[in-house]
């Protein structure tokens, strides 16, 4: 079996060539003991409609234990098939044509086949499901065979078998969608034995799963939901858990002198960002964007909210484990510019209300720039949102929000996640003409050169005309006891090891 880096998909052109992969562990041996697990991001709302994932607690459960997704983004940024095994693609990238594993059950007995593949992507048409923009692409899925399907796309997508594996595209039983959103009923390694939304998640090791001999070594599974951050420390060092995300990155050196304590640090495309919505005054005026761009202190953010476990960045959501990452030079604090900018928007001060959350972002970063403002004339109103809601409720909806992204493995899919006109979760509410023309000519090339240059203009756009204040790139940081082991390499994409510390570690 092989596994193909993204870089060699684009290189080689990919017009007939199929891939075909699996999950290899680094683990060789038996299944036994149980994983118990403090995460962040859990809310009472919880549920295993996969439209509404957003946060650590329900990708760990969905994607990460109960549910498959076609293809999957291993620790070292290959991807491979998961409920796929083959795929091919038409020289202009439109057409996708894959081969589905066979001999799969879903935990309530019913055969995978491709009905699932298609039932379960359409599920998310026509709502406000994460994932939306991507099946917004696809023109038609077509069953060839219980177990190939076709997927026609709107236009070429080059990395169509990168979004495959959003975690927003589990796959369920067909005509048993509402069944299994009411019970969790996947494919994954984990059957639901409890799951309490807002409260804790408990799954038992399936048998006889495809999976077997390369991954999934706990015989029981236990998220605890922990969004406070102290809570999560408390409970690592006493041995409530096993393992905890988003560890303060305060706490590290800390952490790191503890005997039974491992830090579980990766570096990758998370990044904190602060999102004016350019359709609602008054960040409709570039003039007032580009003075708070330059009102901010970013690198007192990343020394005193990241502890330098990140590093500065300029205004892209594109970075440093992105092929195409441009390395832009950042807008410089300057106070003097920032106030230049309010006086060409006919503004001598400005007031703004900044929402945040616990959730969203470390506080004092809100604290950081409020201060770093101050002298340009800009007066930022620090308002603290409840985090039960927050995503639903505040972020997009209020005009000025802070927030983090976990950053996605390709540009286009990041970009047309958050800064596609009309998606979802573009909270900025961005539009721009010349930047969704270059997002379609990115996608469907296959040059890599070409490909470099379209988006680094992108990038480009964004840092000096675009709605998101994006002061720096965190490392994902979090920790674990001794009483489980983790391989070598781990994965950037999410937390804990792409959210699949269930299936690649064990006891130790």
């Amino acid at each position: 079996m092989q596994s193909y880096k993204r870089r060699n998909l684009l290189k080689y052109g990919i017009a007939a060539a199929v891939l075909t992969a699996s999950s290899v562990s680094a683990r060789a041996g038996s299944v036994g003991g149980r994983l118990i697990v403090g995460l962040s991001g859990a809310s009472p709302l919880d549920s295993w409609d996969a439209r509404t994932f957003s946060d650590s607690f329900m990708i760990a459960c969905g994607q990460g234990a109960v549910f498959d997704c076609l293809t999957e983004v291993t620790a070292d940024g290959s991807l491979v098939g998961e409920l796929a095994e083959s795929w091919e693609s038409s020289a202009d990238g439109r057409i996708w044509t894959v081969a589905l594993r066979r001999g799969v059950t879903f935990h309530n007995g019913k055969p995978f086949v491709a009905q699932d593949v298609i039932d379960s992507f359409d599920y998310h048409r026509g709502t406000a499901s994460g994932a939306r923009v991507i099946v917004d692409g696809i023109q038609d899925i077509s069953r060839l065979s219980d177990h190939q399907v076709r997927f026609t796309l709107t236009s070429g997508n080059a990395d169509f078998p990168y979004l495959l594996s959003d975690y927003h595209l589990i796959i369920y039983p067909s005509g048993q969608i509402d069944e299994a959103i009411a019970n969790g009923i996947g494919t994954g390694l984990y059957r639901v034995e409890t799951f309490e939304p807002g409260i804790r998640f408990i799954g038992r090791r399936v048998q006889s799963h495809y999976k077997d001999g390369t991954a999934g070594w706990f015989d029981r599974i236990e998220f605890v939901a922990m969004n406070d951050r102290a809570r999560r420390m408390n409970a690592l060092l006493t041995g409530q858990v096993d393992a905890v995300d988003r560890v303060d990155p305060a706490a590290v050196s800390r952490l790191s002198t503890h005997p039974r304590i491992n830090i579980v640090e990766t570096t990758g495309n998370m990044h904190l960002a602060f999102g004016m919505r350019t359709d609602t005054a008054p960040f409709d005026d570039l003039n007032v964007r580009l003075a708070l761009k330059h009102g901010i202190d970013r690198q007192a953010i990343v020394d005193q909210v990241l502890h330098g476990h990140g590093r500065v960045a300029a205004d892209s959501p594109i970075g440093p484990a992105n092929q195409f990452y441009a390395g832009l030079a950042p807008m410089a604090h300057d106070p003097e510019r920032a106030a230049w900018h309010l006086r060409q928007a006919g503004l001598s001060r400005v007031s703004v209300d900044l929402f945040t959350s616990d959730v969203a972002m470390n506080s004092s970063a809100a604290e950081l720039f409020r201060t770093a403002a101050a002298p340009a004339g800009i007066d930022i109103q620090i308002k603290e949102a409840a985090s039960v809601g927050y995503w639903g409720d505040t972020f997009g909806g209020q005009p000025f929000t802070a927030t983090y992204w976990s950053g996605r493995v390709t540009e286009d899919w990041m970009f047309s996640t958050a800064y596609h006109a009309g998606s979802p979760w573009n909270d900025t509410r961005w539009a721009d003409g010349r930047f969704e023309q270059l997002l379609v000519a990115a996608r469907a090339e296959f040059d890599p050169d070409l490909r470099s240059d379209l988006y680094a203009e992108m990038q480009k756009i964004l840092r000096d005309q675009g709605g998101a204040i994006i002061p720096a790139f965190a490392n994902w940081i979090g920790a674990r006891s001794d009483r489980v082991a983790t391989p070598t390499s781990i994965g950037n994409l999410w937390p804990m090891d792409n959210a699949r510390m269930a299936e690649r570690w064990w006891v130790a």
